[in-house]
């Protein structure tokens, strides 16, 4: 009989001359899953941050130029429609009853003063704080203080205020050199030059149109005044005087 030989059950491996990748394992882990699918992170520059901030600076340029452009177009329509006007004073007279010094360099005075302020405008009105009035000479020695009260100033209107200025119930003691320049300036025939200053806080409203309250200052010069010699008043020179009014009134970004 033959034998019969049987091949074994084994088979030999077989070699390649190419490597193929391993397959994954299963179940396959969540980093084999999506390792492969995940972008790689990449920390932002300082050009990227650098152009973010020039991007909000310019646009916040642009948000601010176009914000004043606006409210200069409005200004303009409001000074066109109103024409708006500072109001000016005139000193309407001047009476001193009492300007003396005493022996102890102590100041002794009673004026009456007049003014008339007029508002020019057609469609403006000013209302006005409480004006301080405060009288000096033209060397700046304190001659006495008074007060206007509060009014309403109508359009195209004139109001005539007046005010006592004294020096005070304890009067004023001047030093050495002001009581003498002042006594020097009374016996002058060419009379004692005085400056008034006015200060308060007033307030424009143009229809429904308000503004804040805003600061003004008058001050009134080219006024001569002598001290009376018995018991009438002198009335004052105020023919040359001119006051010059400082009102910076704002409306949104127009001043006048």
């Amino acid at each position: 009989m033959t034998d019969r030989v049987y091949p074994s059950s084994k088979q030999p491996a077989t070699t390649t001359t190419t490597s193929a990748p391993a397959n994954p394992s299963f179940p396959a882990t969540k980093a084999q899953r999506y390792g492969a699918a995940l972008p790689l992170y990449r920390p932002q520059t300082k050009r990227h941050r650098r152009s973010c901030c020039c991007s909000c600076c310019l646009w916040t340029t642009v948000a601010i130029l176009v914000i004043l452009l606006l409210a200069a177009i409005a200004s303009a329509i409001v000074y066109v429609l109103y024409r708006p006007h500072r109001p000016t004073f005139t000193v309407s007279s001047l009476k001193v009853s009492t300007l003396n010094i005493t022996s102890s360099s102590k100041l002794i005075t009673n004026i009456n003063l007049s003014v008339a302020a007029k508002n020019p405008n057609k469609k403006l009105v000013y209302t006005y704080d409480p004006i301080t009035v405060s009288l000096t000479t033209a060397d700046g020695v304190d001659i006495g203080d008074g007060s206007f009260r509060s009014f309403v100033h109508g359009t195209k209107n004139t109001t005539h205020l007046k005010a006592a200025i004294t020096s005070g119930r304890n009067s004023r003691e001047l030093d050495d050199a002001s009581a003498e320049k002042l006594k020097t300036s009374l016996k002058s025939k060419k009379g004692l030059p005085l400056k008034i200053k006015l200060e308060t806080k007033v307030k424009a409203k143009m229809g429904a149109l308000k503004t804040p309250k805003v600061g003004i200052r008058v001050v009134c010069e080219g006024i001569k005044a002598t001290a009376p010699k018995g018991k009438s008043a002198t009335t004052a020179s105020t023919s040359n005087a001119k006051c010059k009014v400082d009102l910076r009134l704002k409306i949104w970004k127009w001043t006048f």
